[in-house]
């Protein structure tokens, strides 16, 4: 008897939900909604007509066919998408495909920075492939892209958890390699100079001029506040050089030194003590805050990050941010990155003038930095490795481990890393005084 009344109950229900549903007319979005199903009624398609479809929709015609309309795919939605050329969906697209494989052998074979070549490589394999859109709007690349990159967000995650990585030791230990930070800096603005001199405005000239630096996250932040267009084009070359840093900077290290002087082996390091590394991080926030304010969204994700793992006492946030959040952050970093590699965005005139413009401002910091240590050396009491001086551009740690691997070559058991840090750190917040310092100027 209860099952049969609570079953006659759910009757009465429906019956009366649909006298009161047949009661009330149609909204005219429904109206429209049954005309065009009715328009889009299947037609029966013969076999062949059947394959036809299949084959217009597979990838092997999309790039064959240099007139099928293909758009772009823009994160910023179809307002900003445009019909793609025939060399971009055809030749481009192969060109690009070819250049990842390269990129994904750097990284497995020659093991060339791998947690940075392998997403963005990735990335931009998924952004040529035709037809799926994966760069746009609702696309799982172009997702990514508005989620973190477009907004600055993943550029200040990312210097958090390298400031929970980041030892000051070495820097207060020798406070004068700060000098050589500041010295590769020049490449930042020798990379100015050039900009403006190939055409580009000077607040275009401003973003792209931070890639002298090789600074991948401070290039994103410093591109979306002054070019935002071109922040696809700054971020690929950025991350570029700051994953082929193996490649580029040692024969510009052994170019400009003798074996003699890369053979240097550099003394003991003096203790630090845990309050100057606790205060330090501080101390530069503080002086950030009075003088160049514009530089503090990443020096104080920069100090914050440092600042937790020195306290000693959170060490479970400290844990997070140098592992479990910076590793999520750069899968999401390099495929965004990694997106702005589809033909239609890399392939472009725009673009390859960036990528030069990078590589001659990145290899000009590493230069200056080099010629600054060996200046230094002829003036110091305490010998120091002139190579060094490489690692004041801010890839940090990449830098200073091209280093330690060079100097360890040239003299078997001569440990550089520690060293080298120093300038390395120093560079860090170098790129991003400069960054805010440019970010002043047009404010």
């Amino acid at each position: 008897m209860k099952q049969f009344l609570i079953s006659l109950f759910f009757v009465l229900f429906a019956l009366t939900s649909v006298v009161q549903a047949g009661g009330h007319p149609a909204p005219a979005t429904d109206a429209v909604a049954e005309e065009s199903a009715e328009e889009k009624v299947y037609q029966p398609k013969s076999i062949s007509e059947l394959m036809g479809s299949f084959w217009e929709t597979t990838g092997i015609n999309a790039i064959i066919d240099i007139d099928d309309g293909e758009m772009t795919a823009e994160p910023a939605g179809p307002s900003a998408e445009r019909p793609m050329t025939w060399f971009e969906s055809s030749l481009g697209r192969i060109i690009m495909i070819i250049l990842v494989f390269i990129l994904f052998y750097l990284a497995i074979a020659k093991n060339f920075e791998p947690l940075l070549l392998i997403p963005i490589a990735f990335g931009g394999l998924l952004a040529n492939i035709p037809l799926a859109h994966m760069g746009g709007e609702h696309g799982m690349l172009g997702v990514i892209y508005n989620m973190g990159i477009a907004n600055e967000f993943f550029p200040l995650l990312i210097f958090m958890g390298v400031g929970a990585m980041t030892d000051f030791g070495p820097l207060l230990a020798n406070p004068k390699t700060a000098i050589l930070g500041g010295a590769a800096q020049f490449g930042i603005f020798g990379s100015l100079i050039g900009a403006v001199a190939m055409g580009f405005g000077l607040q275009e000239a401003s973003a792209i001029s931070i890639i002298g630096g090789a600074d991948g996250p401070t290039s994103i932040f410093i591109a979306n506040r002054l070019a935002p267009d071109m922040l696809g084009a700054i971020a690929v070359a950025a991350y570029s050089y700051m994953a082929l840093v193996p490649v580029i900077q040692p024969p510009i290290m052994r170019a400009l030194t003798n074996k003699a002087e890369r053979q240097i082996k550099m003394g003991v390091q003096r203790k630090v003590h845990r309050l100057e590394k606790l205060i330090f991080p501080i101390v530069v926030i503080m002086l950030s805050m009075l003088i160049l304010p514009e530089s503090t969204p990443l020096i104080g994700a920069f100090a914050f990050g440092n600042f937790a793992k020195e306290s000693g006492v959170v060490d479970r946030l400290s844990d997070t941010m140098q592992n479990s959040l910076i590793n999520i952050v750069t899968i999401f970093l390099g495929l965004g990155v990694g997106s702005k590699l589809a033909a239609d965005k890399f392939l472009v005139l725009e673009t390859m003038g960036i990528m030069i413009i990078g590589l001659i401002a990145f290899s000009a910091g590493t230069a200056m930095g080099v010629l600054m240590a060996k200046v230094m050396n002829k003036f110091s009491d305490e010998p120091i490795n002139p190579l060094i001086g490489a690692a004041g551009v801010s890839a940090v740690p990449m830098s200073a481990r091209v280093v330690s691997k060079v100097g360890s070559e040239e003299r078997p058991g001569n440990v550089l890393l520690m060293h080298a840090m120093g300038p390395n750190v120093a560079g860090v917040i170098g790129s991003a005084v400069a960054a805010g310092v440019l970010l002043s100027i047009f404010k």
